[in-house]
C-alpha cells in the first residue's frame, strides 16, 4: 500500500511538470545569445548561441528604440502601431523565456480578438483609457463562457492567462500607451477572424456557416475580404 507521505510526493512532483510545461523550456547553460554567424558560435539551444567567451555586456543591452513607436508596424486599419522586442531584435532574450511589446493606440485603436498559444501576458497602462479583456474556456453545466473585463487607466495592470481570448481597445478620446510582457520569447499570435475567414485555402463554408450560424452570403462576404495578420 502506498504511504500518505509518497502519494504526496507523487501528486507535488505531478503539479511540477505540469507547471514546467506551461512556460519556454529552461536554458541549459547561464545564457545563449542568439548570432546569425554559425562560424562564430559553440553551442545550440534553440538558436545557434555565441561563443560564451565572446558574449560582452552589449549583448544584454539596447541603448535605445524602444521608448518610441517608430519602426514599428503601423496597423492602420486597426489603429495602433506595435512593437516587439523578442530574440531577433534583442539576441540576449534568446531561451530566457520572455518577450516584450509596446503598443501605440489610436483613439479607438483595437487589438481584436485573438489568442496566444504559448504564453501568458501581462500589460502596463502608461497613457489613456484601454478596454480589455478575456474569455474562459470549457464551461460546464450549461454555462456560458465568462468574460472577465476592465477599463484601464494608467498605472494598471492586467493579465491574460495562457492561450486565452482576448482583446485590447482603446476607449478613450486620447491615443494610449501600453508595454506587454511575454512568458515566451515566441508567444505566437492567433487572430480569431483571421484564421476563421482568411486562411489559404479558405475553410469550408458549410463549416463556417454551422460554426458560427450565419448564412452562407455573408460567410462568401466575410471570406472575400483582405484579412490581415491581426
Amino acid at each position: 500500500m502506498v504511504s500518505l507521505e509518497m502519494a504526496s510526493i507523487v501528486v507535488l512532483l505531478a503539479l511540477l511538470a505540469s507547471f514546467a510545461s506551461a512556460y519556454d523550456n529552461n536554458p541549459l547553460q547561464d545564457f545563449c545569445v542568439a548570432v546569425a554567424d554559425p562560424l562564430a558560435a559553440v553551442f545550440v539551444n534553440g538558436k545557434v548561441c555565441k561563443n560564451p567567451k565572446l558574449v560582452t555586456a552589449d549583448d544584454f543591452y539596447m541603448a535605445a528604440g524602444f521608448n518610441t513607436p517608430v519602426g514599428g508596424i503601423n496597423l492602420s486599419f486597426v489603429g495602433l502601431v506595435t512593437k516587439l522586442l523578442d530574440a531577433d531584435r534583442f539576441p540576449g532574450l534568446n531561451t530566457m523565456g520572455l518577450s516584450i511589446g509596446r503598443i501605440d493606440f489610436a483613439p479607438n485603436g483595437l487589438i481584436p480578438l485573438h489568442t496566444h498559444p504559448r504564453d501568458s501576458e501581462v500589460v502596463f497602462i502608461l497613457e489613456g483609457t484601454v478596454y480589455v479583456g478575456f474569455v474562459t474556456s470549457n464551461p460546464l453545466n450549461g454555462e456560458k463562457n465568462k468574460l472577465f473585463s476592465k477599463i484601464l487607466n494608467p498605472g494598471n495592470s492586467f493579465i491574460f492567462p495562457m492561450g486565452l481570448v482576448h482583446f485590447l481597445y482603446n476607449v478613450g478620446r486620447t491615443n494610449a500607451l501600453l508595454f506587454a510582457s511575454f512568458n515566451s520569447q515566441n508567444p505566437g499570435f492567433v487572430s480569431l477572424a483571421n484564421s476563421a475567414f482568411g486562411s489559404a485555402p479558405p475553410i469550408s463554408e458549410d463549416v463556417l456557416t454551422k460554426a458560427f450560424r450565419l448564412d452562407k452570403t455573408v460567410i462568401n462576404y466575410l471570406q472575400s475580404q483582405d484579412w490581415p495578420l491581426i
